[in-house]
């Protein structure tokens, strides 16, 4: 199998580049592993320190707006995995037009790549907050598309246009969308790394509103066999919902993890809410489970764990050891 994953320097698609290189049941299968990433702030070449070492691996800096980069690295039978976003929400309702430019016109670019070549698989990692906000109950995949943000509708955007080009070239695509991912490498802007980093600085960690907006959390390594078991199984033009069903809010998420840190709650401080903050994600991932053989593995608590030792600094999870076994 050979991959070209874009964004592959970034939280999930490094992680996920570990595991088709070092996954024992997965890496033999692998011919060579390319990842393309434009390298922004949100990604990293020390997120593939272990990769780097691989004669497997090759990196290429460049954007995905660019067809003619994308061309280059592709060839026939390639599959090709769309980690490349700009994904933090509130930078979204700062700056829109950048994400609209990544997230959208860059996957018509990848998707206009491909048609050039025989045989290319095109799996788009999408979100869970394509589908707006739920009150009760769960989304299925047949649930309508209701994004409140410039984010989120950017990438509702680029999942139709990857059912566009699977109905009218017959493109071989398969979508899935994750609901909050978190675990070692995930950058401090998003929520777990900023509590941690609070609270190691002593500092008041902010929650918007009141804190009861709920979130669905899944282990970014639970994730990743979830993208696999896609490419694997998954049926072309299908969309798939990968779950953690770990329910909680963010007051509730943030005491647990100052409970387990030895802190009381007087260190979480309410800020003013976001503009259009959704109030509950919720996925139905039974499709995944029926289908791709996908479930969850790692509990919550075991995943907190393993991200406090991360950013502890002491965290098994820092060595290429650790991510062939648990990833």
């Amino acid at each position: 199998m050979k991959f070209l994953v874009t964004g592959g320097a970034g939280f999930i698609g490094s992680h996920f580049v570990d595991f088709l290189l070092f996954d024992n049941d997965v890496s033999k299968y692998v011919e060579n592993v390319t990842v393309l990433d434009k390298l922004t702030y949100a990604g990293s070449l020390s997120n593939l320190n272990f990769a780097r070492q691989d004669s497997r691996f090759r990196f290429v800096k460049g954007d995905i707006r660019n067809s003619k980069i994308i061309r280059k690295l592709l060839s026939d039978k390639c599959i090709v995995v769309n980690f490349a976003a700009e994904s933090h929400v509130d930078n979204s309702i700062n700056n829109a037009s950048v994400f609209y430019e990544t997230n959208t016109t860059g996957v018509v670019a990848l998707l206009e790549a491909t048609r050039f070549f025989n045989g290319v698989k095109f799996l788009q990692i999408s979100t869970d907050e394509v589908y707006g906000s739920i009150t009760k109950g769960a989304w299925t995949e047949e649930s309508i598309l209701q994004p409140n943000s410039p984010y989120s509708s950017s990438k509702a955007s680029s999942d139709l246009i990857c059912r566009a080009y699977f109905k009218t070239y017959g493109a071989d695509i398969v979508i899935t969308r994750c609901s909050n991912n978190f675990g070692p490498r995930q950058h401090n802007e998003k929520f777990i790394p900023t509590i941690f980093n609070c609270l190691f600085q002593n500092k008041k960690i902010p929650v918007y509103g009141d804190g009861n907006n709920v979130r669905d959390w899944l282990f970014v390594s639970d994730h990743v066999k979830g993208i696999w078991a896609a490419i694997i199984y998954g049926k072309t033009g299908e969309v798939y919902n990968i779950g953690g069903g770990s329910e909680m809010s963010n007051l509730e998420l943030s005491s647990f993890i100052c409970t387990k840190m030895g802190y009381s709650s007087d260190q979480i401080e309410f800020t003013d809410d976001r503009k259009g903050h959704d109030r509950r994600y919720s996925l139905d991932y039974l499709k995944a489970t029926r289908e791709l053989g996908y479930k969850p593995s790692v509990s919550f608590d075991s995943g907190v764990e393993l991200t406090m030792e991360y950013y502890k600094g002491i965290s098994k999870a820092t060595n290429k050891g650790w991510i062939a076994n648990n990833l």
